[in-house]
């Protein structure tokens, strides 16, 4: 049962990254694609951020962990080219990229 839940989280992380307006149309190809740069955790995590550019509180909420925690996960992330990482008025914001046609 286990793998589902593992599938789920590649499923989750698909339909985030379709919310944008170029889309990201579900696929099996996309999935597999998504489980070679993402882990399961990261994937689910990551399907929980907003669109919009957001700091590491909003995805700590989000995510339900502590600041310090998603700041490392965000940092991960971005040093990956995951995540786009700016400072934004003395602040770190992040943002997901929108999928590449």
């Amino acid at each position: 049962m286990a793998h589902l839940t593992a599938r789920q989280s590649y499923v989750d992380l698909t339909d985030r990254l379709n919310r944008f307006p170029q889309g990201a149309p579900p696929s099996e190809l996309l999935c597999r694609i998504l489980g070679m740069l993402f882990s399961e955790r990261e994937a689910e995590l990551v399907s929980k951020l907003p669109i919009r550019p957001f700091t590491a509180e909003i995805a700590a909420k989000n995510w339900q962990v502590g600041v310090a925690e998603a700041e490392t996960v965000l940092q991960a992330l971005a040093d990956r080219a995951l995540l786009v990482d700016m400072e934004v008025d003395g602040r770190m914001e992040y943002v997901l990229p929108p999928p590449m046609a």
